[in-house]
């Protein structure tokens, strides 16, 4: 199997907040939340880069469609890491997100590796990880 990932769905408690925060706050495009009127609620996709997505849907709703119970939001089972070119994009981005509603849980810095990287959470609590690694530079 060859591994490709297309989609990763972000489940929200709050999907119109959540979506607040990623098209108006960090500017990510979306052509709005599709299904809003469905039994099982609405989605939203944002197109990220080499297309890839990024859905927000309803944990409820998560729940439901894989038959697995709600269960209780865990920031730490995963993050979502935003590689930048510079140093200087990491202290921008990271303002813009808390400027659009996110909270700061650790401020840029020097890593270990050699990076420079800071945290943090969405206003559903998903953790994101602003990273410069001289190492992994992303594409122009």
């Amino acid at each position: 199997m060859k591994p490709s990932i297309t989609v990763l769905t972000l489940g929200v408690d709050d999907l119109n907040r959540a979506y607040s925060f990623y098209r108006d706050g960090l500017g990510f495009p979306s052509e709005g939340i599709l299904g809003a009127d469905d039994e099982h609620g609405g989605v939203a996709f944002f197109d990220l880069n080499a297309g890839l997505k990024l859905a927000l849907w309803s944990r409820a709703d998560i729940a439901s469609d894989t038959g697995l119970p709600v269960s209780p939001a865990a920031p730490t089972n995963c993050t979502i890491g935003h590689n930048v070119r510079t140093r200087e994009e990491v202290d921008e981005v990271m303002q813009l997100a808390v400027k659009s509603g996110a909270t700061l849980v650790k401020p840029p810095h020097d890593t270990f590796w050699g990076g420079y990287a800071g945290y943090f959470q969405d206003p559903e609590g998903h953790l994101w990880e602003v990273v410069w690694n001289p190492h992994l530079m992303p594409a122009e």
